[in-house]
């Protein structure tokens, strides 16, 4: 029997009863970016972009220039005062080539073809006016699409990932490594750019899969086997790391499965999000609740679904939704156990966290931290069943709804049943009292 948490057709706090599926890609849809308030772009493995209407899922653009697949996708609006704010966004392919768009137009703006390999990750840096584009060098370009500077090649496996931090700097995941780079931007006229590597970290054991920044003093990293590190995003000291995420321990609820080997997909950091309390992480089929403060772990699904969750996001609310290989969509709530006072302090309480082995002087301490530490727990409230095959990531537009995409080609838009149902009600209305339709008749 699968250990995996279930809900029924009663879905009472899922509002997303109503969908709309959006087709036109003819390969897997990996990346979703949201433009504006009501647009987005989807991009994946066929090379076409599409640019959709949020609200009522036309096709505005279809944007085509990539022969290979879609890599990397970044928006990238402009916000020079002199002129109206212009809406872009930037797409790297297998191709060897970055595309910069239109997303009003629909227009390719420019091209740039001067790469050696593929483009891996695309990251914008508002604050100086600058995108970065990361593969077997770290390369710093302005709006133009001038080259600034350039790292030498690096390695063949090359930078996976980038997120940037305070004082001009940027963390960019290159396998194993962590490498800090700083940007040093000229002081005269002659856009005389340098980057500089100015620390490399080689805490994680395995590929670094994941990168999120928390805060301008906080950054986290995920790693294929596991682990989880948090970073001080100013001087780039460990201040805490989690690495007991596939324990069969952590989670009691849990009857613990006898396995001979852990499979590295059981334990992989596939994605992680945070506020400014809390990382999020998809770690193999679970999801997990780090708390920066406790520096622990304060509430986790272990099998979350069936297969390896692939994105994770919190909503404004006490909710998350996580995506998965298996095609399912699950919104849960964190919500607070509510413990009695008398109950008993079970003796692995720490050891449940990975503290070690508890003693008795460690069980009081326990005792202590349990009385005045609350403990969450993660209830699945929705179950968004639509696509056929693995969801890779998702966009959430509050009341406009959540936007999915999968490897079955498609894009689903999940639609607030009640909302929708209200407005197609006032819709008529406004029909009807147009036409003079309402007017008493005697």
């Amino acid at each position: 029997k699968s250990s995996v948490q279930t809900i029924g057709e009663e879905q009472i706090q899922n509002p997303y009863t109503e969908l709309l599926v959006l087709k036109g890609h003819q390969d897997i849809v990996r990346f979703l970016v949201q433009i504006d308030d009501c647009r987005f772009a989807s991009a994946g493995d066929d090379g076409i972009i599409f640019l959709w209407n949020a609200q009522t899922g036309d096709k505005l653009f279809e944007l085509h220039g990539h022969t290979h697949k879609i890599t990397a996708i970044a928006p990238f609006s402009s916000s020079d005062a002199s002129e109206e704010k212009n809406n872009l966004i930037l797409t790297a392919s297998a191709d060897r080539t970055v595309i910069v768009w239109d997303c009003t137009s629909g227009r390719q703006v420019q091209k740039v073809s001067c790469f050696h390999s593929t483009v891996k990750c695309l990251t914008v840096l508002q604050r100086l006016d600058v995108w970065l584009s990361g593969g077997s060098d770290l390369c710093v370009w302005n709006r133009k699409l001038d080259l600034l500077c350039k790292t030498s090649h690096l390695t063949d496996a090359g930078i996976s990932a980038l997120v940037e931090l305070p004082k001009n700097c940027v963390a960019a995941a290159v396998g194993k490594e962590l490498i800090i780079f700083r940007l040093i931007p000229s002081n005269d006229e002659s856009e005389g750019w340098s980057v500089l590597e100015v620390k490399c970290l080689v805490d994680h054991q395995d590929n670094i899969l994941s990168l999120v920044s928390v805060n301008d003093l906080t950054f986290v990293t995920g790693s294929h086997m596991g682990e989880l590190i948090v970073w001080d995003a100013l001087d780039w000291t460990k201040q805490a790391s989690e690495c007991n995420f596939w324990d069969s321990s952590v989670h009691p609820d849990v009857q613990p499965e006898i396995k001979l080997s852990q499979s590295p997909n059981e334990t992989s950091v596939q994605h992680l999000t945070s506020d400014e309390e809390c990382v999020f992480a998809a770690v193999g089929k679970g999801i997990y609740v780090y708390n920066l403060q406790m520096k622990r772990v304060i509430a986790c699904q272990r099998t979350a679904h069936d297969s390896s969750v692939l994105h994770i996001e919190k909503l404004p609310n006490r909710q998350l939704i996580s995506c998965s290989e298996d095609g399912s969509v699950r919104i849960w709530e964190l919500r607070e156990k509510q413990q009695l006072p008398a109950e008993p302090v079970p003796t692995g309480f720490f050891n449940m966290w990975g503290f070690g082995r508890a003693n008795k002087q460690a069980n009081q301490a326990a005792k202590k931290m349990q009385e005045n530490t609350p403990v969450y727990f993660l209830e699945l409230v929705g179950d968004l069943i639509g696509h056929s095959s693995a969801v890779q990531m998702f966009l959430y537009f509050g009341e406009l709804g959540l936007a999915t995409c999968s490897a079955d080609h498609l894009i689903i838009l999940w639609k607030d049943g009640e909302r929708e149902s209200r407005l197609r009600s006032l819709t008529l209305f406004q029909k009807l009292a147009q036409n003079g339709d309402l007017q008493p008749k005697f």
